[in-house]
């Protein structure tokens, strides 16, 4: 399972999901999908959002196996 602090992330920038959504060149809902773990993107757009956030990406995203 791949789970994500990106709301946490984006709140400390003040910024909005379309925000971000412009900064990584998705939709709002794929940035609102990701928030609520119902999506998982790519290693590329995940990348990305770390990114543009100015954060590691395993500060963003953590893996967790599923047993």
């Amino acid at each position: 399972m791949l789970e994500n602090t990106i709301t946490v992330c984006r709140a400390e920038k003040k910024w909005t999901q379309q925000q971000l959504a412009d900064s990584v060149g998705v939709s709002r809902q794929t940035i609102a999908a990701m928030e609520k773990n119902k999506y998982n993107p790519s290693l590329i757009l995940a990348f990305k959002v770390a990114d543009v956030l100015n954060k590691p990406i395993t500060q963003v995203f953590k893996y967790e196996r599923e047993e």
